[in-house]
């Protein structure tokens, strides 16, 4: 706080928070200071102010922009902080949020209307022709997102796998698939929206431009293949759903995701459609325990 007031910062504008630290599973950890932006009363309807920052409550007014972790300290599961071991290097870890800047500065709701991504989001618009608005919003903001990370990732030389980064890639592009579904989209989209990336990006990264036709060709590859995937579980969906009379089993709901790719809103639409009910609390937590295994893999 004491070097805070040093720069120049007002009393009114610190909130010293005993708790304030930083970690995340076994490793460098310690205190941390944040930076945060306020953006007004407009994102504060219930005129709470400050109050928002200091009690840490959910909020849109207040954005993090900064993260400073003084990294001094060694976290271990099942030790308590003040058991932790000093490090014997220690270092100051900070991170600032580019399109959080570009968010404050061009005045957006969220990053996703900066022209980091808004463009993405307007050629998708134009395949859809469904507006940017209510539920639609998370739907164009996945695969803003989706797109832009598979993009860069080809480019970089990675490929579609069923397994390590190649799988996280697969899992991204299906994920923006289904996304795309639900805007009413029934085939091949993601790699049409390739050149908006690169239009965004290239003057920073002028390899994505050689690239975007493999990358293009790549995408659609898997988009195909995806489609295939879709039509070969709803088959192994309607076989099942022949032999269940009130409830399909989490375990082969889980399947058709996991092994499948196929959504579980896809697979509940359908099965309702016949009248039965799918186990999604037995689906749930075959997911957390998968997502467990992939967290301690991690």
């Amino acid at each position: 706080k004491a070097y805070w007031k040093k720069c120049g910062v007002r009393d009114d504008h610190l909130i010293p928070l005993e708790g304030n630290f930083w970690e995340i599973g076994q490793g460098p950890c310690g205190p941390n200071t944040e930076v945060f932006y306020d953006r007004g009363e407009s994102y504060d309807p219930e005129k709470l102010g400050v109050k928002l920052l200091a009690d840490d409550l959910d909020n849109e007014r207040y954005i993090e922009i900064w993260g400073i972790v003084f990294s001094q300290f060694n976290a271990v599961p099942g030790k308590k902080r003040d058991e932790y071991q000093e490090l014997p290097y220690k270092n100051i870890d900070t991170g600032a949020g580019l399109e959080r800047f570009a968010c404050i500065l061009q005045k957006t709701e969220t990053n996703f209307e900066t022209d980091l991504f808004f463009p993405i989001i307007e050629k998708t618009m134009k395949l859809t022709g469904q507006p940017y608005t209510g539920e639609n919003k998370r739907a164009y903001r996945v695969i803003a997102d989706h797109l832009r990370a598979v993009t860069f990732a080809l480019s970089d030389g990675a490929n579609f796998a069923n397994e390590g980064r190649g799988y996280v890639l697969r899992r991204l592009l299906r994920r923006a698939m289904r996304y795309g579904k639900t805007l009413g989209i029934e085939g091949t989209f993601l790699s049409e929206l390739v050149p908006s990336v690169v239009k965004i990006m290239k003057s920073f990264y002028p390899e994505l431009e050689v690239k975007a036709p493999l990358v293009i060709k790549k995408i659609k590859a898997e988009e195909e293949r995806f489609l295939k995937t879709l039509h070969a579980g709803e088959k192994i969906l309607l076989k099942l759903l022949e032999n269940t009379k009130d409830v399909l089993p989490g375990e082969e709901v889980f399947k058709l995701y996991d092994t499948y790719g196929f959504p579980v809103e896809l697979t509940k639409e359908i099965a309702l459609e016949q009248g039965i009910k799918i186990d999604e609390k037995d689906f749930l937590l075959r997911l957390e325990l998968q997502k467990d295994r992939a967290r301690k893999a991690r």
